[in-house]
Protein backbone atom coordinates (compact mmCIF):
# COMPACT_ATOMS: atom_id res chain seq x y z
CA UNK A 1 0.00 0.00 0.00
CA UNK A 2 1.21 3.50 -0.81
CA UNK A 3 0.21 7.07 -0.07
CA UNK A 4 -1.15 8.92 -3.12
CA UNK A 5 -1.92 12.64 -3.31
CA UNK A 6 -4.48 13.89 -5.85
CA UNK A 7 -4.25 17.62 -6.63
CA UNK A 8 -7.59 19.14 -7.60
CA UNK A 9 -8.59 22.48 -9.08
CA UNK A 10 -11.92 23.27 -10.76
CA UNK A 11 -14.92 21.06 -10.05
CA UNK A 12 -14.34 19.30 -13.40
CA UNK A 13 -10.74 18.58 -12.45
CA UNK A 14 -11.82 17.49 -8.99
CA UNK A 15 -14.39 14.98 -10.20
CA UNK A 16 -11.77 13.51 -12.55
CA UNK A 17 -9.25 13.16 -9.71
CA UNK A 18 -11.96 11.58 -7.54
CA UNK A 19 -12.80 9.04 -10.26
CA UNK A 20 -9.15 7.99 -10.49
CA UNK A 21 -8.79 7.86 -6.71
CA UNK A 22 -11.85 5.61 -6.47
CA UNK A 23 -10.08 3.10 -8.72
CA UNK A 24 -7.09 3.04 -6.35
CA UNK A 25 -8.61 3.36 -2.86
CA UNK A 26 -8.79 -0.38 -2.18
CA UNK A 27 -5.03 -0.77 -2.50
CA UNK A 28 -3.73 2.65 -1.45
CA UNK A 29 -4.32 5.53 0.96
CA UNK A 30 -5.63 8.36 -1.22
CA UNK A 31 -5.69 12.01 -0.16
CA UNK A 32 -6.92 15.05 -2.07
CA UNK A 33 -6.22 18.75 -1.88
CA UNK A 34 -7.17 21.89 -3.74
CA UNK A 35 -4.22 23.33 -5.61
CA UNK A 36 -2.76 26.24 -3.60
CA UNK A 37 0.97 26.56 -4.31
CA UNK A 38 3.14 28.06 -1.58
CA UNK A 39 3.74 31.74 -2.21
CA UNK A 40 0.33 32.26 -3.86
CA UNK A 41 -1.83 32.20 -0.73
CA UNK A 42 -1.40 35.90 0.07
CA UNK A 43 -2.51 36.86 -3.46
CA UNK A 44 -5.54 34.61 -3.16
CA UNK A 45 -6.51 36.15 0.18
CA UNK A 46 -6.31 39.55 -1.47
CA UNK A 47 -8.82 38.23 -4.07
CA UNK A 48 -6.41 38.86 -6.91
CA UNK A 49 -6.73 35.27 -8.08
CA UNK A 50 -10.39 34.61 -7.35
CA UNK A 51 -11.03 34.30 -11.09
CA UNK A 52 -8.76 31.26 -11.31
CA UNK A 53 -8.91 27.68 -10.03
CA UNK A 54 -6.66 28.79 -7.16
CA UNK A 55 -9.46 30.62 -5.36
CA UNK A 56 -12.98 32.00 -5.44
CA UNK A 57 -15.89 29.85 -6.59
CA UNK A 58 -13.64 27.06 -7.87
CA UNK A 59 -11.99 26.48 -4.52
CA UNK A 60 -15.29 26.80 -2.63
CA UNK A 61 -17.08 24.28 -4.84
CA UNK A 62 -14.15 21.87 -4.74
CA UNK A 63 -13.92 21.96 -0.94
CA UNK A 64 -17.69 21.44 -0.67
CA UNK A 65 -17.45 18.47 -3.06
CA UNK A 66 -14.60 16.86 -1.10
CA UNK A 67 -16.49 17.29 2.18
CA UNK A 68 -19.76 16.00 0.70
CA UNK A 69 -18.06 12.78 -0.43
CA UNK A 70 -16.18 12.34 2.88
CA UNK A 71 -12.84 12.24 1.10
CA UNK A 72 -9.56 12.39 2.96
CA UNK A 73 -8.05 15.85 2.59
CA UNK A 74 -4.47 17.01 3.09
CA UNK A 75 -4.86 20.82 2.90
CA UNK A 76 -1.20 21.53 2.07
CA UNK A 77 -0.05 18.18 0.73
CA UNK A 78 2.53 18.03 3.50
CA UNK A 79 0.95 15.88 6.20
CA UNK A 80 2.80 12.73 5.15
CA UNK A 81 5.27 11.35 2.63
CA UNK A 82 3.66 10.53 -0.71
CA UNK A 83 4.71 7.74 -3.04
CA UNK A 84 2.84 9.24 -5.99
CA UNK A 85 1.22 12.56 -6.91
CA UNK A 86 -1.58 12.73 -9.50
CA UNK A 87 -2.23 16.26 -10.69
CA UNK A 88 -4.72 17.95 -13.00
CA UNK A 89 -2.39 20.68 -14.28
CA UNK A 90 1.29 21.46 -14.68
CA UNK A 91 0.88 25.19 -15.34
CA UNK A 92 2.13 25.64 -11.78
CA UNK A 93 4.27 22.95 -10.15
CA UNK A 94 4.38 23.04 -6.36
CA UNK A 95 7.88 22.77 -4.89
CA UNK A 96 6.89 19.95 -2.53
CA UNK A 97 6.07 17.54 -5.39
CA UNK A 98 9.11 18.12 -7.61
CA UNK A 99 10.99 15.11 -6.23
CA UNK A 100 8.00 12.77 -6.24
CA UNK A 101 6.60 10.36 -8.77
CA UNK A 102 4.10 12.49 -10.72
CA UNK A 103 1.31 11.55 -13.13
CA UNK A 104 -0.30 14.42 -15.04
CA UNK A 105 -3.88 14.03 -16.34
CA UNK A 106 -5.31 16.16 -19.15
CA UNK A 107 -8.35 18.08 -17.92
CA UNK A 108 -10.13 18.73 -21.19
CA UNK A 109 -9.81 20.90 -24.27
CA UNK A 110 -6.66 22.99 -24.66
CA UNK A 111 -6.66 26.54 -25.93
CA UNK A 112 -5.22 27.37 -29.37
CA UNK A 113 -1.62 28.48 -29.64
CA UNK A 114 -1.80 32.26 -29.41
CA UNK A 115 0.98 34.83 -29.53
CA UNK A 116 1.30 34.44 -25.76
CA UNK A 117 1.95 30.71 -26.18
CA UNK A 118 4.97 31.44 -28.38
CA UNK A 119 6.19 34.23 -26.09
CA UNK A 120 6.03 31.85 -23.13
CA UNK A 121 8.11 29.26 -25.01
CA UNK A 122 10.63 31.69 -26.48
CA UNK A 123 11.12 33.90 -23.44
CA UNK A 124 10.68 31.18 -20.80
CA UNK A 125 7.80 33.09 -19.20
CA UNK A 126 5.49 31.44 -16.62
CA UNK A 127 3.35 28.87 -18.41
CA UNK A 128 0.10 29.97 -16.79
CA UNK A 129 0.25 33.21 -18.82
CA UNK A 130 -0.69 31.16 -21.89
CA UNK A 131 -3.28 29.13 -20.00
CA UNK A 132 -4.03 25.56 -21.10
CA UNK A 133 -2.19 25.88 -24.44
CA UNK A 134 1.01 25.09 -22.49
CA UNK A 135 -0.29 21.96 -20.76
CA UNK A 136 2.39 19.29 -20.56
CA UNK A 137 5.35 21.59 -21.21
CA UNK A 138 6.72 21.63 -17.65
CA UNK A 139 8.38 18.21 -18.08
CA UNK A 140 8.07 17.92 -14.27
CA UNK A 141 6.14 14.65 -14.40
CA UNK A 142 6.70 11.05 -15.39
CA UNK A 143 3.58 10.22 -17.41
CA UNK A 144 0.99 12.45 -19.08
CA UNK A 145 -2.40 10.72 -19.49
CA UNK A 146 -4.20 12.26 -22.47
CA UNK A 147 -7.63 12.10 -24.05
CA UNK A 148 -6.87 10.65 -27.50
CA UNK A 149 -4.27 9.82 -30.12
CA UNK A 150 -5.07 13.16 -31.73
CA UNK A 151 -4.17 14.97 -28.53
CA UNK A 152 -1.03 12.87 -28.15
CA UNK A 153 0.13 14.08 -31.57
CA UNK A 154 -0.78 17.68 -30.67
CA UNK A 155 1.19 17.61 -27.41
CA UNK A 156 4.18 16.02 -29.13
CA UNK A 157 4.13 18.77 -31.77
CA UNK A 158 4.36 21.32 -28.95
CA UNK A 159 7.40 19.66 -27.42
CA UNK A 160 6.12 17.04 -24.99
CA UNK A 161 8.37 13.96 -24.93
CA UNK A 162 6.75 11.05 -26.77
CA UNK A 163 7.69 8.51 -24.13
CA UNK A 164 5.83 10.42 -21.44
CA UNK A 165 2.43 10.19 -23.10
CA UNK A 166 -0.15 7.52 -22.31
CA UNK A 167 -3.36 7.62 -24.34
CA UNK A 168 -5.89 6.57 -21.70
CA UNK A 169 -8.94 8.72 -22.33
CA UNK A 170 -10.03 11.10 -19.58
CA UNK A 171 -12.88 10.85 -17.06
CA UNK A 172 -15.90 13.12 -17.62
CA UNK A 173 -15.38 13.04 -21.42
CA UNK A 174 -15.19 9.31 -22.20
CA UNK A 175 -18.93 8.53 -22.23
CA UNK A 176 -20.54 11.61 -23.76
CA UNK A 177 -23.64 9.78 -24.95
CA UNK A 178 -24.70 9.35 -21.32
CA UNK A 179 -25.68 13.05 -21.24
CA UNK A 180 -28.71 12.26 -23.38
CA UNK A 181 -30.63 10.78 -20.44
CA UNK A 182 -31.50 13.81 -18.32
CA UNK A 183 -34.39 15.86 -17.00
CA UNK A 184 -33.41 19.35 -18.15
CA UNK A 185 -36.84 21.01 -18.65
CA UNK A 186 -36.27 22.70 -22.04
CA UNK A 187 -35.61 21.29 -25.50
CA UNK A 188 -35.15 22.45 -29.09
CA UNK A 189 -33.38 25.69 -28.12
CA UNK A 190 -30.11 27.35 -29.10
CA UNK A 191 -27.52 26.98 -26.35
CA UNK A 192 -24.59 29.38 -25.98
CA UNK A 193 -21.76 28.27 -23.65
CA UNK A 194 -19.46 31.14 -22.71
CA UNK A 195 -15.72 31.12 -22.10
CA UNK A 196 -14.33 33.38 -19.37
CA UNK A 197 -12.52 36.65 -20.00
CA UNK A 198 -11.13 36.43 -16.47
CA UNK A 199 -8.18 34.32 -17.66
CA UNK A 200 -6.74 37.16 -19.77
CA UNK A 201 -8.51 35.99 -22.93
CA UNK A 202 -9.64 38.73 -25.33
CA UNK A 203 -13.38 38.66 -25.89
CA UNK A 204 -15.82 41.02 -27.57
CA UNK A 205 -18.79 39.86 -25.52
CA UNK A 206 -21.41 42.18 -27.11
CA UNK A 207 -20.42 40.87 -30.55
CA UNK A 208 -20.66 37.27 -29.31
CA UNK A 209 -24.15 37.85 -27.89
CA UNK A 210 -25.30 39.50 -31.13
CA UNK A 211 -23.96 36.51 -33.05
CA UNK A 212 -25.94 34.18 -30.78
CA UNK A 213 -29.09 36.21 -31.40
CA UNK A 214 -28.54 35.98 -35.14
CA UNK A 215 -28.02 32.22 -35.09
CA UNK A 216 -31.05 31.72 -32.86
CA UNK A 217 -33.24 33.53 -35.37
CA UNK A 218 -36.16 33.85 -32.99
CA UNK A 219 -35.75 30.45 -31.34
CA UNK A 220 -35.37 30.22 -27.57
CA UNK A 221 -31.81 31.25 -26.63
CA UNK A 222 -30.17 29.92 -23.46
CA UNK A 223 -26.78 30.98 -22.11
CA UNK A 224 -24.75 28.72 -19.80
CA UNK A 225 -22.06 30.79 -18.08
CA UNK A 226 -18.61 29.35 -17.47
CA UNK A 227 -17.85 28.93 -13.75
CA UNK A 228 -15.03 31.49 -13.98
CA UNK A 229 -17.31 34.23 -15.31
CA UNK A 230 -17.89 37.47 -13.46
CA UNK A 231 -21.54 36.47 -13.16
CA UNK A 232 -23.21 39.85 -12.50
CA UNK A 233 -21.35 41.48 -15.39
CA UNK A 234 -22.11 38.61 -17.78
CA UNK A 235 -25.81 38.63 -16.91
CA UNK A 236 -26.06 42.40 -17.36
CA UNK A 237 -24.53 42.14 -20.83
CA UNK A 238 -26.77 39.26 -21.90
CA UNK A 239 -29.93 41.01 -20.77
CA UNK A 240 -28.80 44.18 -22.55
CA UNK A 241 -28.08 42.56 -25.93
CA UNK A 242 -30.39 39.51 -25.72
CA UNK A 243 -33.20 40.57 -23.35
CA UNK A 244 -35.34 37.49 -24.01
CA UNK A 245 -32.61 34.94 -23.29
CA UNK A 246 -32.44 32.61 -20.31
CA UNK A 247 -29.20 32.49 -18.28
CA UNK A 248 -27.96 29.53 -16.22
CA UNK A 249 -24.98 29.87 -13.89
CA UNK A 250 -25.08 26.29 -12.56
CA UNK A 251 -26.15 22.91 -13.85
CA UNK A 252 -24.73 20.35 -16.26
CA UNK A 253 -23.81 21.97 -19.57
CA UNK A 254 -23.57 18.47 -21.07
CA UNK A 255 -27.22 17.82 -20.28
CA UNK A 256 -28.18 21.22 -21.69
CA UNK A 257 -26.31 20.39 -24.89
CA UNK A 258 -28.15 17.07 -25.17
CA UNK A 259 -31.52 18.85 -25.25
CA UNK A 260 -30.37 21.68 -27.55
CA UNK A 261 -30.94 21.97 -31.28
CA UNK A 262 -27.92 24.22 -31.90
CA UNK A 263 -24.83 24.78 -29.75
CA UNK A 264 -22.64 27.88 -29.82
CA UNK A 265 -19.28 27.89 -28.01
CA UNK A 266 -16.21 30.05 -27.83
CA UNK A 267 -13.29 27.93 -26.55
CA UNK A 268 -14.89 25.28 -24.39
CA UNK A 269 -14.38 21.57 -23.74
CA UNK A 270 -18.14 21.13 -23.98
CA UNK A 271 -17.74 21.59 -27.75
CA UNK A 272 -16.69 17.93 -27.76
CA UNK A 273 -20.06 16.98 -26.30
CA UNK A 274 -21.94 18.90 -29.00
CA UNK A 275 -19.90 17.27 -31.78
CA UNK A 276 -20.25 13.79 -30.27
CA UNK A 277 -24.03 14.17 -30.03
CA UNK A 278 -24.31 15.37 -33.61
CA UNK A 279 -25.50 18.90 -32.86
CA UNK A 280 -25.24 21.85 -35.21
CA UNK A 281 -22.15 23.55 -33.78
CA UNK A 282 -20.87 27.11 -34.11
CA UNK A 283 -17.52 27.65 -32.41
CA UNK A 284 -14.40 29.80 -32.44
CA UNK A 285 -12.39 26.59 -32.53
CA UNK A 286 -11.52 24.50 -35.58
CA UNK A 287 -14.35 21.98 -35.72
CA UNK A 288 -12.46 19.66 -38.10
CA UNK A 289 -9.48 19.60 -35.75
CA UNK A 290 -11.76 18.91 -32.78
CA UNK A 291 -13.02 15.77 -34.52
CA UNK A 292 -9.40 14.58 -34.71
CA UNK A 293 -8.85 15.45 -31.03
CA UNK A 294 -12.10 13.87 -29.80
CA UNK A 295 -11.55 12.05 -26.47
CA UNK A 296 -11.72 8.27 -26.60
CA UNK A 297 -15.25 7.03 -25.95
CA UNK A 298 -14.76 3.90 -23.85
CA UNK A 299 -18.02 3.84 -21.86
CA UNK A 300 -16.48 5.58 -18.87
CA UNK A 301 -13.47 3.42 -17.97
CA UNK A 302 -10.71 6.00 -18.51
CA UNK A 303 -10.23 6.37 -14.75
CA UNK A 304 -9.36 2.68 -14.59
CA UNK A 305 -6.84 3.04 -17.44
CA UNK A 306 -5.23 5.99 -15.65
CA UNK A 307 -5.16 4.03 -12.37
CA UNK A 308 -3.33 1.20 -14.13
CA UNK A 309 -0.80 3.70 -15.45
CA UNK A 310 -0.38 5.08 -11.93
CA UNK A 311 0.31 1.57 -10.64
CA UNK A 312 3.12 1.15 -13.15
CA UNK A 313 4.65 4.44 -12.06
CA UNK A 314 4.34 3.41 -8.40
CA UNK A 315 6.27 0.23 -9.10
CA UNK A 316 9.06 2.01 -10.95
CA UNK A 317 12.15 3.12 -9.05
CA UNK A 318 12.10 6.85 -8.30
CA UNK A 319 15.77 7.05 -9.29
CA UNK A 320 14.95 5.52 -12.68
CA UNK A 321 12.11 8.01 -13.20
CA UNK A 322 14.29 10.97 -12.27
CA UNK A 323 16.94 9.80 -14.73
CA UNK A 324 14.35 9.59 -17.50
CA UNK A 325 12.68 12.95 -16.85
CA UNK A 326 14.96 14.85 -19.20
CA UNK A 327 15.38 12.13 -21.80
CA UNK A 328 13.29 11.97 -25.00
CA UNK A 329 11.65 8.56 -25.38
CA UNK A 330 9.36 6.75 -27.78
CA UNK A 331 5.61 6.94 -27.25
CA UNK A 332 3.74 3.67 -27.19
CA UNK A 333 0.03 3.11 -27.55
CA UNK A 334 -2.84 3.58 -25.12
CA UNK A 335 -1.76 3.39 -21.50
CA UNK A 336 1.63 1.88 -22.35
CA UNK A 337 4.10 4.74 -21.98
CA UNK A 338 7.71 3.67 -21.52
CA UNK A 339 8.41 3.75 -17.78
CA UNK A 340 10.33 0.52 -17.56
Amino acid sequence: MGNILFICGSLNQTTQMHAIAQSMMKEHACYLLHITPMGWRVCIRLARLNFAVLGGRHKRETMEYLARHNLRIDPRGEARSYDLVVTCSDLIIQNNIRNKRVVLVQEGITEPESLMFHLVKWLKLPRYLANTSTNGLSNEYDIFCVASEGYADLFISKGVHEGKIAVTGIPNFDNLKSAQNNSFPFHGYVLAATSPRETFRWDDRPAFIRKCNQIAGGRKLIFKLHPLEDTPRAIREIYKYAPGALVFTHGSVDQMIAKAEVVITQQSTCTFVAIALGKEVHTNLNADQLKQLMPIQNDGISAQHIAQTCERVLHTSLDVLKAKRRQPQTRLKRGRADIS
